[in-house]
């Protein structure tokens, strides 16, 4: 009898992710669909889930008009500039807070996670201010730095860092390493998983970050894909083809390194809430 009652909720799941995966797929299969039409087919009063004449014109528009691929390049740079910089800045710092003793180091460490209670909208005003200050309007710096300070990540790492022997640094230590070198060279190796799931989650925000860069860019040509993709009605006319298929070359980096790196995340965070995969 419990057999097939595990066997009815079982096929209940089954049904229930079908679904879901169904509804979550069905807005990017007509976006793609919608790219692979002629425009005047996106306008047509009569409905086709497929095109009825297949091409790949809106792409070629797309990348050869207008600046997607400058706009691509850019939230490449950026994407990478911040995780690589948020990376480093959260180990060193959740390193420091797990493993060295000094005055004032657990009020630190609930500061910087009451920061993450703040809205970044709330700090729009005196960032843009900074930035100004500093000439950085309208630059990959300027872009980059407010984005690089996370305590979610910090806060991961520490956890992590925390559930890690302290044997091992101790080993270190005694064989002459530093502060630096007992966190490069023994913490780091054994928080691979945890690093990468991180990196990615880290990279896809910034990659989708819209109300920054709108806050901080002022020309065309240092415009990120998800602001770009708002300048597309001045460059193009209401043209849906074009807009589809701008709108998934921008969605595919991420997709495709989330693809290629989704094992690394899951173990990371398995490692990340003690669970083994």
């Amino acid at each position: 009898m419990r057999r097939h009652a595990n066997m009815g909720w079982t096929v209940v799941a089954a049904v229930a992710g079908i679904v879901l995966a169904a509804l979550w797929a069905a807005p990017l299969l007509w976006a793609l669909s919608t790219s692979l039409r002629p425009e005047y087919e996106t306008i047509s009063p009569v409905f086709h889930w497929l095109p009825q004449h297949w091409t790949l014109e809106a792409y070629g528009k797309v990348l050869g008009a207008g600046n997607v691929p400058r706009w691509l390049f850019n939230s490449a740079l950026v994407a990478l500039l911040v995780t690589l910089v948020t990376m480093a800045v959260s180990l060193m710092a959740a390193y420091a807070f797990s493993q060295m003793r000094f005055r004032g180091r657990d009020a630190l460490f609930l500061l910087a996670m009451l920061a993450f209670l703040l809205p970044f909208e709330a700090l729009l005003v005196p960032l843009f201010r900074m930035m100004n200050q500093l000439g950085l309007i309208n630059t990959y710096a300027g872009i980059v730095l407010p984005q690089v300070v996370s305590p979610v990540v910090i806060y991961v790492f520490r956890q992590f860092f925390d559930a890690i022997p302290a044997d091992f640094r101790e080993a270190a230590i005694l064989d002459g390493a530093s502060p630096w070198r007992v966190l490069w060279s023994v913490y780091l190796p054994m928080s691979g998983n945890i690093v990468w799931a991180m990196a990615i989650v880290t990279f896809i925000a910034a990659w989708n970050n819209f109300l920054w860069p709108f806050i901080i860019v002022t020309s065309n040509d240092m415009m990120t894909i998800p602001l770009g993709l708002t300048q597309t009605y001045d460059a193009f006319g209401v043209r849906y083809a074009q807009l589809m298929a701008a709108a998934l070359l921008g969605a595919l980096p991420v997709a495709l390194a989330y693809v290629v790196f989704q094992r690394r995340v899951t173990h990371g965070f398995l490692a990340a809430t003690g669970l083994k995969g």
